[in-house]
């Protein structure tokens, strides 16, 4: 009996690291709500691609767009298997000795079929899910797409199906040996913090910054 809370491991999904594996729905989810932007691989004519985009999830599926003649859109259109792989840097970790330096992060891969969003409300509605998973509380303030906008645009729905995510967190781990070492060992975190809003120097006078701005720290 299959269980909903957890993605179906695949021979394809299974990492070589065992015990960074993660295939617990809400955790995959969680990494793909955090994150900002994934990279797309796919290959075409002989040659691979690996384009970085912004994206939103929508439920079981993952949203991108683009415009419509652009390489990645035009081939993924016409189904070709794609790779997503998005990815969240959580710190630096420095070891005793040069080998066992690492980096805490997490991670999800997500392999299939991406399929076009033709019917209009649709199209409308995956694109406000994008412009939310970017910065919440923009699409209520913003003009929405024209006809001509979103002919030009392309929105592909990956399912997220065959899908897996690592994790790695903590110190480093040395060598028993190099534990007595007189060299500094720990954990660098790191973080994606917001700086000040800088205004558009074409902003009509008297347009103050939204709260969706002021508070977007708050995302993070």
């Amino acid at each position: 009996m299959q269980d909903d809370a957890a993605f179906q491991p695949t021979a394809r999904t299974m990492p070589r690291r065992k015990d960074r594996a993660v295939f617990d729905r809400e955790a995959v989810y969680a990494i793909l709500d955090e994150a900002l932007v994934c990279h797309v691989g796919f290959e075409h004519a002989g040659q691979v691609f690996v384009i970085p985009t912004a994206y939103g999830r929508k439920e079981d599926r993952l949203i991108i767009h683009g415009a419509a003649m652009t390489r990645m859109m035009q081939n993924l259109s016409g189904g070709l298997s794609i790779s997503v792989t998005v990815t969240i840097l959580d710190g630096l970790v420095l070891a005793r000795s040069a080998f066992h330096h690492s980096i805490n992060y997490r991670s999800v891969v997500i392999l299939g079929t991406a399929s076009v969003v033709s019917d209009e409300a649709e199209k409308l509605e995956a694109l406000r899910v994008f412009t939310e998973h970017v910065i919440p509380g923009r699409w209520a303030e913003v003009r929405g797409p024209t006809e001509k906008e979103l002919k030009l645009t392309t929105v592909l729905e990956l399912p997220i199906n065959e899908v897996s995510a690592k994790v790695r967190t903590g110190p480093p781990v040395d060598d028993r040996e190099d534990y007595g070492l007189d060299v500094w060992a720990g954990e660098l975190p790191l973080r994606q913090t917001p700086g000040i809003p800088v205004p558009d120097p074409a902003l009509r006078p008297g347009i103050e910054v939204p709260e969706h701005v002021r508070q977007y720290g708050n995302r993070l």
